[in-house]
C-alpha cells in the first residue's frame, strides 16, 4: 500500500478535531524510560499536529521543539502547550527546517512520519541526535473490533463504493512493523530496532466516533455528499448500541538509538 503523500496538508480542514485523539501514559513512560531522557532533556517532536503527543511529553518538564506543517495544526499546539514555557511550536515543513546538529536527547513522531519521504526523515532526526540519543516513532494501527456493532459498520462499507475503505481494515501491525524496521535499516543512522505495543480501549460516542473518521486521510478528497451519507448510517448503528461504543486502539512504538558517526 502507497501513501499519497499529497494529503499531508488536508487535516488543516478539520485541525479542531485531531484533538480528540490521545495516547496512554505507558506508551509516554516507555519512552522516557528507554531513552534515559535527563530532566531537562531536548526533545524535537516531527510533526506535532495539535500537540497531542506534545502535552504529554511538556507536562513532564521537557524542553521540545515542534515542528508542524500545517498552520491551524500549529495554532492549536501552540495554544494547548501556552501553559509549558518550555516548549516551542514552529509553523513549517520538517524538510525545510534548518537542522541543529547534535543537539536534541530524543526526536519523537506520533502518526506522522510517513507522510514525510524516509530517505529524507530518517537521516535527519538522526543528525539532530546528540551522542546516545535515540528516535521514538509511533502510530495508531487499525483494529477490528470484531463485535456486532462493528460488523454492522463493515456490512456499511461493503454497500458502498469502492472509494471508501474502513479505517479498521487498512494494513496490519505486521505489514507496518516491516516498513518502519526497513526505514530505519535503510537509513544506516541508527542500532537494532525494538517494538512495542500498547492497547486500550476508548469509549466513544456516535459523534465522537464519526470525528474519528473525518480525520482519516484516506476519506479526504472523496464525495462530502455520499461521505456524510454513510458516516450518518453508520452513527444510526451506534446509536442503536445505545449510542456509545468501545473501541479497541492499539499503538505501536519503534525506538532506536543513533549510531556513533
Amino acid at each position: 500500500m502507497g501513501i499519497d503523500r499529497s494529503k499531508r496538508i488536508t487535516f488543516e480542514e478539520k485541525a479542531d478535531l485531531y484533538t480528540q485523539a490521545r495516547y496512554p501514559d505507558a506508551l509516554i513512560e516507555a519512552i522516557v524510560n528507554r531513552s534515559g531522557i535527563p530532566p531537562e532533556g531536548r526533545i524535537l517532536e516531527v510533526g506535532c499536529g495539535p500537540g497531542n503527543a506534545t502535552v504529554s511529553f511538556a507536562q513532564r518538564g521537557y524542553h521540545l521543539l515542534g515542528i508542524e506543517l500545517g498552520e491551524r495544526m500549529a495554532a492549536i499546539a501552540a495554544e494547548n502547550c501556552h501553559a509549558f514555557p518550555k516548549v516551542q511550536i514552529v509553523n513549517m515543513a520538517f524538510e525545510a527546517w534548518e537542522e541543529e546538529t547534535a543537539v536534541f536527547d530524543l526526536v519523537i513522531a506520533a502518526d506522522a512520519l510517513h507522510w514525510i519521504p524516509p530517505e529524507i526523515s530518517y537521516p535527519k532526526a538522526a543528525r539532530v541526535l546528540k551522542k546516545g540519543g535515540w528516535a521514538a516513532f509511533f502510530w495508531t494501527i487499525p483494529v477490528d473490533p470484531q463485535t456486532d456493532w462493528s460488523q454492522e459498520i463493515d456490512a456499511l462499507y461493503e454497500q458502498t463504493t469502492p472509494a471508501f475503505t474502513n479505517p479498521n481494515k487498512l494494513f496490519t501491525a505486521e505489514w507496518h512493523e516491516g516498513i518502519i524496521r526497513n526505514n530505519f535499516e535503510a537509513s544506516q543512522c541508527f542500532g537494532p530496532v525494538s517494538s512495542q505495543q500498547f492497547m486500550w480501549t476508548s469509549p466513544q460516542t456516535s459523534a465522537q466516533f464519526l470525528n474519528g473518521l473525518r480525520t482519516t486521510s484516506i476519506h479526504h478528497g472523496i464525495d462530502e455528499a455520499a461521505r456524510e451519507k454513510l458516516y450518518a448510517k453508520i452513527g444510526k448503528v451506534i446509536d442503536k448500541y445505545g449510542g456509545m461504543v468501545e473501541k479497541p486502539e492499539t499503538a505501536v512504538l519503534y525506538m532506536a538509538q543513533v549510531k556513533e558517526l
